[in-house]
């Protein structure tokens, strides 16, 4: 059980380093993209859709990390006034309709993927496939953190962060 937990940590680590090294990269290209545009009137021609994949990318896994830290919105006004069985209830449904989301992304993601596949990004020439392929690697990790927080897993890493970001 604990090279188990090893394993899963470091494919976390992984995926959360990525989505980090995704922001720090489009915040370069765009600082680049800014700069050579108004003191060069020069523009790389790559530099907007890699952007834009950066984006894409980010997002997604931004959402599968949310969902990790129990980031997703949640309005608790009303079941706060019910009794803790029933809020343990609703929390095990949110949780598998996170985990059914999931599914829908790895499904659907994937036949999306295929489906883009043959195209391809009109500056890069890369496949077209590349700005969807995340949709499923997002949604298996969706399904990761549902089922580990269905069994009773706790999956928040950054504890004693408040909602503005910073350290408590």
């Amino acid at each position: 059980m604990k090279t188990l937990k090893a394993i899963a940590l470091q494919i976390d680590t992984f995926f959360e380093s990525c989505a980090k090294i995704g922001l720090l990269s489009m915040i370069i290209i765009v600082t680049l993209q800014v700069f050579t545009r108004k003191i060069f009137n020069f523009v790389f021609f790559w530099s907007e859709e890699t952007t834009l994949l950066l984006l894409i990318w980010f997002s997604f896994m931004g959402i599968a990390l949310g969902f990790r830290e129990n980031l997703h919105l949640g309005i608790d006004t009303f079941t706060n006034m019910l009794p803790k069985s029933i809020d343990r209830l609703i929390d095990r449904l949110i949780q598998i309709c996170i985990l059914a989301f999931g599914i829908y992304l790895v499904y659907y993601g994937w036949d999306f993927t295929r489906l883009m596949h043959e195209s391809s990004l009109p500056a890069t020439g890369l496949p077209n496939s590349l700005t969807y392929v995340v949709m499923p690697i997002s949604g298996l990790m969706i399904c990761i953190y549902a089922v580990l927080q269905l069994l009773g897993i706790d999956t928040i890493r950054h504890k004693n962060v408040d909602e503005g970001g910073s350290e408590e």
